[in-house]
C-alpha cells in the first residue's frame, strides 16, 4: 500500500535513538556463545534483529525476550552450537546471515540458510571465500547466493585474510570463525570499518588485538579457543536510524530536533561530518556511555546547504546513510558528488540507481556512476509530487518519506513494510516531531517510477 509524506512548516521535538542494530546483533550472538547469563537492554526490536535471535535459538542457546528492549541471553558456552531442527530464515538481514556464517563455520553442525528475495539476491562469496579457507563446506552456487547449507567444523583453521572490499560483515564473520578455529587468525582492513565486533568481543572477555602502521593495512588478530564470558550491557543508539531525524531537522525550516543517546563512534559518523561539511550545524552534547560505546545527544535546526564532492575517506563510515545524504544532497545549493561507494551497488538494493532514481521521480537532476552517484542540488525547492519504488530497501523508503516533509509536493513511496527491519518506531518518531505521514494519498504523480 502506497504511503504519503506531505510538506509541513516545521519539525519540533526530541526523541531517543532507537537500539544499534549492528551491536544488537552482537549482544545476541555473543551471549549466545558464552558461558553464562547475559542481560542487555535497549535493544533494537526490528525484524531483522529478532531473526538472529531466532537463529541463534534454534542453534541452541536460550535467547528471551522479556519486552521494553530488554532480552536475557544464556550462552552454550563450551558445548556450542548445534544443527537446528528446520531451515533458519534470517528475512532481509544481510548482518545476522553474514555474521551467523562465520560463527556456525567453528561448531559441528549442518544448517540450511535462507531469506527473503532480496537477501538471497545478494552476494555471499565474499563471505564463503575465507571461510572455505578456514575449513567450511556448503552447497552454494557459483554465485553464492541463498539459500543454501553449510557445515561448521570443529578442526576450523586460522587464516591471514585481506578482505577485497571494505566490509565489516565480512571482517567480522572471519573474526568470529577465527574465535573457534586453531590458530590466531588475521584480518588486514586497507580501509578502516566500523568495529563493534572488535569492542563488544573485548567487552565478552576476549582478547582482540589492532595493530596500525602508517602506510600499511590494519591487522585485527584473535586467536582461536578463548571463552566468551556473559555481560549486562545497555545498547548504543543507532547513529544510521538517527540520521534520518536529524536530516528532517536540517531541511525543515524552523525546525528545532534533538535525537538522544545516539552512538558517536568514528566508524559510523561520516553522515554527520559530511553533513557538516554541508553547513549544518549540529549540535552535540555528551551523555554517558553504553556497552563501552560514548554517546551524545544530536540537536539539528534548519541549514542552508551547499553541494559538496564528499571526501572518500568517510566513506566506509556512512555505507548505509548514502540515500538521505542524497536527500540532503538534492536541497542543497551547487552539485553534490559521491565517488568511492561501490558497495552500495550491493545493499537491499542497488543503492546507486535506486536513490537516483528515488530523486529523478521527484524533480531532482541525478546520475548514478560506476562508484557513487551526482545530484545537481536544487537550493531549497525540491518539485517532490513524485512515487518511489523501493524495492524492499528501508533506507530508500525513510529517505524518501523523509524528502517529503520539505519538499513542495507530497512525495510517495509504493511499501514502507520493510521499515520495520531496522526502524519499528519510525513512523511514531516522525509524528511526534510533526511530520504528517500517512497511508494512501493522491493518485497523481508529477514524477516517474524506477
Amino acid at each position: 500500500m502506497v504511503w504519503t509524506s506531505r510538506p509541513v512548516k516545521s519539525l519540533k521535538g526530541a526523541v531517543r535513538a532507537p537500539g544499534d542494530k549492528s551491536c544488537s546483533h552482537r549482544a545476541l550472538i555473543f551471549g549466545g556463545l558464552a558461558e553464562g547469563t547475559s542481560h542487555f537492554t535497549g535493544m533494537l526490536e526490528g525484524d531483522d534483529v529478532l531473526r538472529t535471535g531466532a537463529a541463534m535459538s534454534a542453534l541452541g542457546a536460550d535467547v528471551k525476550r522479556l519486552g521494553g528492549g530488554a532480552w536475557e541471553v544464556t550462552g552454550v558456552g563450551a558445548k556450542g552450537l548445534s544443527s537446528p531442527a528446520g531451515i533458519l530464515d534470517f528475512g532481509n538481514s544481510g548482518t545476522g546471515s553474514r555474521l551467523m556464517m562465520g560463527v556456525m563455520a567453528g561448531h559441528d553442525l549442518t544448517a540450511e540458510l535462507t531469506g527473503d528475495k532480496s537477501l538471497c539476491s545478494r552476494p555471499m562469496n565474499r563471505i564463503l571465500t575465507p571461510l572455505r579457507q578456514m575449513g567450511l563446506t556448503d552447497t552454494a552456487g557459483p554465485d553464492g547466493r541463498l539459500p543454501f547449507s553449510l557445515t561448521g567444523t570443529k578442526n576450523l583453521q586460522a587464516i591471514t585474510y585481506a578482505p577485497p572490499q571494505a566490509s565489516a560483515q565480512v571482517k567480522s564473520a572471519v573474526m568470529l570463525a577465527g574465535l573457534s578455529a586453531n590458530g590466531t587468525t588475521v584480518v588486514e582492513e586497507a580501509k578502516p570499518t566500523r568495529d563493534h565486533t572488535e569492542r563488544m568481543l573485548r567487552g565478552f572477555g576476549v582478547e582482540v588485538g589492532v595493530e596500525r602502521k602508517p602506510g600499511e593495512p590494519t591487522r585485527i588478530s584473535i586467536e582461536g579457543g578463548q571463552t566468551l564470558r556473559a555481560i549486562e550491557a545497555a545498547i548504543p543508539g543507532d547513529p544510521s536510524s538517527a540520521a534520518f531525524l536529524v536530516a528532517a531537522g536540517i531541511l525543515s525550516p524552523a525546525s528545532d530536533v534533538q535525537v538522544d543517546g545516539v552512538m558517536s563512534n568514528p566508524t559510523r559518523s561520516g553522515f554527520y561530518d559530511v553533513a557538516n561539511l554541508m553547513g549544518a550545524h549540529l549540535g552535540a552534547e555528551e551523555a554517558g556511555e553504553a556497552a563501552g560505546e560514548r554517546q551524545i545527544n544530536i540537536a539539528s535546526g534548519y541549514a542552508h546547504l551547499k553541494g559538496i564532492h564528499v571526501p572518500e575517506r568517510y566513506v566506509a563510515s556512512m555505507i548505509d546513510e548514502f540515500p538521505i545524504l542524497a536527500v540532503l544532497a538534492a536541497f542543497a545549493e551547487g552539485e553534490t558528488i559521491v565517488t568511492g561507494a561501490e558497495e552500495l551497488r550491493v545493499k537491499e538494493s542497488d543503492r546507486i540507481d535506486a536513490t537516483v532514481a528515488m530523486l529523478r521521480a521527484n524533480g531532482v537532476e541525478a546520475e548514478g556512476t560506476p562508484d557513487g552517484f551526482i545530484v545537481q542540488g536544487r537550493a531549497g525547492k525540491v518539485p517532490g509530487g513524485g512515487l518511489v519504488e523501493t524495492h524492499h530497501d528501508h533506507r530508500i523508503a525513510m529517505s524518501a518519506l523523509v524528502m517529503g516533509t520539505a519538499a513542495q509536493n507530497p512525495v510517495r513511496v509504493d511499501d514502507i513494510s520493510m521499515i520495520d527491519t531496522s526502524y519499528p518506531d519510525f513512523l511514531a518518531h516522525m509524528a511526534t516531531l510533526g511530520a504528517d505521514i500517512s497511508e494512501g494519498g493522491p493518485a497523481e504523480s508529477r514524477g516517474s517510477q524506477i
